[in-house]
């Protein structure tokens, strides 16, 4: 099967498997089923298929026949002792043959299966290995979400599990296909879920212009380091695989604060084959406790989408902490927490990396306490370049955004800034824009060449940025708005004229038709002398 094939049938049956739960619960919530559901189906599939292969001289066989070959197995303790070890070894994880999706299914289709065994096999997968530790942990099987009643919740679980047995061996997929339907899915849950979207996902193209200019010049490194301290489902830690040389040696470093898209990101590493030695991510509160503050800490990258001025505590604790400490003794404001986002991933990037982070337009120009964090900013040189996007990009939030860059390192004490404005690279959708391919690659392009482009960038030196008074606001540095063409007086003349010819000929037209008009009416009659008078006609 080809992967165009595979992916829309992958994509359409899980797509199939949201109608069993949209009418329970709100998209936000039905993803936290949905996404667990089709990974345990993927550790199980994985599982008999490791199995197989280690105990089969055949090379190929259905779900059923792996099944099979698995439970048999078991009857020989020898046998079984080696194979679990082998199975732990090389997955982190073993799944019991009775706690299979493949044998629930059975049981489905036999009326024994009840949720109780697949909570079981859920604990029992986390308690493997550390490295799925908690990750079911959101999944409530008796959460009245799924029904009013006992019966329909098992119903809605059974339901979702005969949907996903449609699927083939999950392994047999090419590629990215399990990864880009996991995203996919998440994209969709995203459109449905509205201003809620913005806790989990990144449109994709918005992430792609991050990782794009975030991962140039870089793209060949081995062992790259890749952080997002706002990780949500971790779409836009993966991106950097898609433009590495190097992806299998590509390090994520992420945090979130929310515990069930903080699984979903778990899972999402894992779907996409991200090896555990290349995965670190935590689930805390990024400006609240510094993360992460051993092994590594700065990283070649930092991508963030962070919540847009969210209130933060702003404790004057936060004055002696190093992250925020070297600008002014001023702390990003309690009501807006831009900058504190913005600072604590500029600390953690590398003096030769790139930090790409999308901010609302007001960081350009806010004053106060925000003011002078952005004035120590550009006179440390860090502000490399600002992209303003279109509006109605987000899910969240139909306001017009920013993608601003920073640098630690910078040739010859380069203090300049670029300014691109692409509020106006969309193509215009029902309820959100889109930027397509040939919108970004002409963001890049320009990105690249760092030079004055008319209506559309602009690099600005320090001595500008220092004579705006530190104001970035794009309007400053890119005139966009188009001169008025010069008025032809003569031409204008000539058209009045015409147009007085015009009205000069229908009324003579008009008054021959009202001549010919007669009527028994002395009112009537009148009426219309009068219309003729009005006119004027001779």
């Amino acid at each position: 099967m080809s992967e165009q094939t595979s992916t829309k049938t992958l994509t359409s049956i899980l797509w199939e498997g949201a109608d069993i739960l949209r009418q329970l619960m709100t998209a936000d919530e039905y993803k936290d089923y949905l996404l667990p559901f089709l990974f345990f189906k993927y550790l199980s599939d994985k599982n008999l298929d490791s199995a197989f292969k280690m105990i089969s001289f055949e090379e190929e066989a259905t779900l059923e026949e792996m099944q099979k070959e698995f439970e048999d197995a078991r009857k020989d303790d020898d046998q079984w002792d080696n194979l679990k070890m082998e199975l732990l070894n090389s997955n982190k994880y073993y799944i019991e043959p009775e706690q299979t999706f493949t044998h629930f299914i059975s049981l489905i289709n036999k009326k024994d299966f009840n949720r109780d065994m697949l909570t079981a096999v859920f604990n029992a997968i986390e308690s493997c290995d550390p490295m799925y530790e908690g990750l079911f942990k959101g999944v409530d099987l008796h959460s009245p979400k799924l029904g009013p009643t006992p019966q329909r919740q098992e119903n809605a679980v059974e339901d979702l599990m005969l949907k996903f047995n449609e699927l083939d061996n999950l392994l047999n997929y090419p590629g990215d296909a399990l990864g880009d339907a996991y995203e996919y899915l998440i994209g969709q849950f995203a459109s449905e879920s509205g201003k809620k979207a913005g806790e989990f996902y990144t449109p994709k193209k918005v992430s792609e212009i991050l990782t794009r200019v975030s991962i140039l010049g870089q793209e060949d490194k081995r062992g790259l380091l890749v952080y997002d301290p706002c990780m949500g489902s971790g779409s836009l830690l993966l991106d950097a695989r898609k433009f590495s040389s190097q992806r299998d040696y590509v390090k994520h470093f992420g945090q979130e604060i929310m515990l069930t898209t903080f699984n979903l990101a778990r899972m999402n590493m894992i779907l996409h084959g991200v090896d555990a030695s290349n995965q670190n991510l935590s689930n805390g509160d990024t400006l609240d406790k510094d993360w992460p503050t051993t092994e590594e800490s700065n990283f070649d990258m930092v991508v963030m989408n962070p919540p847009y001025s969210l209130p933060w505590s702003a404790a004057e604790g936060f004055k002696t902490d190093p992250r925020f400490s070297d600008y002014g003794g001023v702390l990003p404001p309690k009501s807006k927490a831009d900058y504190a986002f913005l600072l604590h991933g500029y600390y953690h990037l590398k003096n030769t990396g790139t930090m790409a982070i999308v901010l609302p337009h007001g960081v350009l120009f806010r004053g106060s306490a925000e003011g002078k964090i952005r004035q120590v900013l550009c006179e440390k040189g860090a502000i490399y370049a600002i992209i303003g996007l279109p509006e109605k990009l987000f899910f969240n939030t139909g306001i017009p955004t920013i993608i601003m860059v920073l640098k630690k390192q910078r040739d010859n004490l380069d203090r300049s800034v670029l300014f691109i404005d692409a509020s106006k690279e969309f193509e215009k959708g029902k309820n959100q824009n889109k930027l397509t391919e040939e919108h970004i690659d002409s963001i890049i392009e320009m990105y690249k060449n760092r030079v004055d482009v008319d209506k559309h960038a602009h690099l600005a030196s320090f001595e500008e940025i220092k004579a705006n008074d530190f104001n970035l606001n794009i309007p400053r540095y890119v005139d966009t708005s188009e001169e008025e063409e010069d008025i032809d007086i003569g031409a204008t003349v000539a058209e009045l004229e015409s147009i007085d010819e015009e009205i000069a000929k229908l009324k003579k037209e008009l008054f021959a038709s009202l001549q010919e008009l007669t009527s028994d009416d002395e009112k009537v009659l009148a009426d219309i002398a009068k219309l003729a008078s009005l006119i004027g006609g001779e």
